[in-house]
């Protein structure tokens, strides 16, 4: 349904659109572009099975490993704003230099190896190499600070410090100093920033599917089969933990790339995701998930863009998803597409 002032509203059911779109058409070229484009965005009321979720990875710090969980059947709540659990979120937490500048494993690959795990409902314990473990609360959060004005990508975003407490443990896991990094954190309940401008031509990507920190939306999924697919063109296959996907999907028939063609995916019975775009592929797959260590080869990106690439540009290896309907997902949820 569709509302008109405060009182009135109408129906847009498919044969509604359909016959709209015909009127359109008669209209000119522009307006038959706009119903496609209308039409192509309805979420659909069929769905198919493709497979289940094998692993779900949730990362509370940008570039840092995912977060420890060990009890099994763990659900895990999709908003708008990123993945959450138990009150920790996906990617709240970010390193930034004493320029206020993101930084990332694309530069220190061993932040891929700072470990973290969940104490209470609202504390992590984070570990390093020859490190004490640091405990950090987030209902301590509140205001430390004056606002740190940073950017993921170069689109700008007011964020709030930890502490020196825990900058002093982050310049020594990373940096081996004193000083020199801060953990921020996200402060606000909704997504606030931009997208990405290599996005901004993605037609169906809304402002909102900009999430926390993430580089461009909440939500990435990976085709367990197409990481299979390129690990038969290397010498040393890699994990698709690499890839640092939010959703690792097991097909129920092999199929590579398939999930270049999809345009909507349900997980479990309630969480709805359009696709918004691929995801195209930098550096940071080339780092072993279990040493910290870059691949002196520069793989798998070197393959990948002996065969992915996209625009002509980066490889893609993965799908980006915008939340449309909110829900729990857990792994071995069934996963949908929209059945055409």
């Amino acid at each position: 349904m569709a509302t008109i002032g405060s009182n009135t509203t109408f129906d847009l059911s498919p044969k509604t659109l359909v016959g709209v779109g015909v009127g359109l058409v008669a209209v000119g070229g522009a307006s038959y572009l706009l119903y496609r484009h209308l039409t192509r965005d309805v979420m659909p009321q069929k769905w198919r099975r493709v497979g289940t979720v094998e692993r779900i990875h949730f990362f509370p710090v940008k570039s840092c490993a995912p977060l420890e969980i060990s009890k099994p059947g763990v659900e895990f709540e999709c908003d708008v704003l990123s993945m959450s659990f138990e009150g920790i979120r996906d990617r709240t937490l970010m390193v930034v230099n004493d320029k206020n500048e993101m930084i990332t494993a694309r530069t220190y690959p061993h932040m891929t190896q700072i470990q973290s795990k969940k104490v209470s409902p609202s504390k992590l314990l984070f570990s390093a190499q020859d490190l004490p473990d640091l405990e950090l609360d987030f209902e301590s959060l509140e205001g430390p600070g004056k606002d740190v004005r940073t950017s993921i990508w170069g689109v700008p975003v007011n964020v709030m410090p930890c502490g020196d407490r825990i900058n002093r443990w982050f310049s020594q896991a990373i940096l081996k100093k004193e000083n020199g990094l801060k953990l921020v954190h996200y402060p606000y309940p909704k997504p606030v920033r931009r997208t990405v401008p290599d996005l901004k031509d993605m037609p169906f990507l809304r402002q909102e599917d900009s999430g926390t920190f993430n580089d461009a939306t909440s939500f990435m999924l990976m085709n367990l089969s197409s990481v299979a697919d390129l690990n038969t063109r290397l010498k040393n296959p890699v994990d698709a933990a690499q890839f640092r996907g939010n959703f690792d999907l097991k097909m129920d028939v092999d199929e590579p790339y398939a999930e270049d063609n999809w345009q909507w995916i349900r997980i479990g019975e309630d969480a709805v995701f359009r696709t918004v775009a691929p995801c195209t592929r930098c550096i940071l797959p080339n780092i072993n998930v279990r040493t910290g260590e870059r691949d002196s080869d520069g793989e798998p990106l070197k393959t990948l863009k002996s065969y992915r690439l996209f625009n002509k540009k980066s490889p893609a290896m993965g799908i980006h998803l915008g939340l449309r309907l909110p829900g729990k997902v857990k792994a071995n949820d069934v996963v949908y597409v929209e059945d055409k």
